[in-house]
């Protein structure tokens, strides 16, 4: 095994968004015999938990569902595959319409409209997940128009509902119909009854193979450890895919190795199994 690829939320993760010690050390021991740890996740680089990482010798992170792969020490983007302003702004008009909440990740940092905030504070989400998402996004008035008038290009849109009285996530189906229907992008859940879209084409499996090839490693020695519909093509594309305990049913099908749950250190659990040297 020479690179093993973890997604965050629900799986690194427990549900108050920190890294247990086991974890943590499991992680360090394996870079330590000189295996290469990364972060794969649907957050923008501005989202990695840099104070829990530090020192355990993680050095890249596949980013917003693989559009952007980044060196962490630098911030360097090492590749990025992200949305033109023709295809997204007509997107994001649409959603601008509904009642949801929505983030873009732009250049590894996450932007949201000022009219999503309250319903940011309506989504039924962890506490943890909830204050990140209420707290770490740069807020514009006009989220169209900052995207033309400085010709960005977005990494990923990520999608919020909150439920109505009957429980039911409002606009969600309209709006998943919608992406759906769209060639130019790839839209699936990352957790929580969320959506999020890329630019077609665009997953972790591809970005994990991507990244094998910067660090002349055979796809076939990696690992990829998740937990929702975002990590199905990473866990397909790894020599060994492994999902977590608290995976969703699709996940845990199409997985090699069903490992424990994010509250039980079913990372370390999964890497102690398939590289006994970690074990400490």
């Amino acid at each position: 095994m020479k690179l093993v690829a973890l997604d965050l939320d629900g799986t690194l993760f427990n549900h108050e968004s920190r890294i247990s010690r086991r974890n943590l050390d499991t992680i360090k021991k394996a870079t330590e015999l000189g295996i290469a740890v990364v972060i794969s996740t649907g957050r923008p680089l501005n989202g990695l938990p840099f104070d829990q990482i530090k020192g355990s010798g993680i050095r890249y992170a596949i980013t917003a569902n693989g559009s952007a792969i980044y060196e962490i020490e630098t911030g360097k983007c090492l590749r990025e595959e992200a949305m033109e302003e023709d295809l997204f702004v007509p997107i994001v008009e649409y959603l601008l319409t509904k009642d949801i909440h929505m983030d873009a990740f732009i250049g590894g940092n996450g932007y949201s409209p000022m009219q999503c905030v309250k319903n940011g504070e309506r989504l039924v989400v962890p506490e943890a997940l909830k204050h990140y998402i209420l707290n770490t996004r740069k807020r514009v008035d006009d989220l169209p128009q900052f995207i033309r008038d400085n010709h960005l290009k977005v990494q990923k849109m990520t999608l919020n509902f909150y439920p109505d009285e009957n429980g039911v996530f409002k606009d969600r189906a309209e709006v998943k119909n919608y992406l759906e229907s769209n060639p130019n992008v790839t839209s699936v859940c990352g957790g929580y009854n969320n959506l999020e879209f890329t630019r077609a084409g665009v997953n972790k499996g591809v970005a994990l193979r991507a990244l094998a090839e910067i660090l002349s490693i055979d796809p076939a020695e990696t690992m990829a450890i998740g937990d929702t519909e975002n990590d199905l093509a990473i866990i397909k594309a790894a020599g060994i895919g492994v999902a977590m305990g608290n995976a969703t049913p699709a996940v845990r099908e199409q997985a090699d190795y069903v490992t424990d749950d994010n509250e039980s250190d079913g990372v370390a659990t999964a890497m102690e199994h398939f590289i006994p040297a970690a074990i400490l």
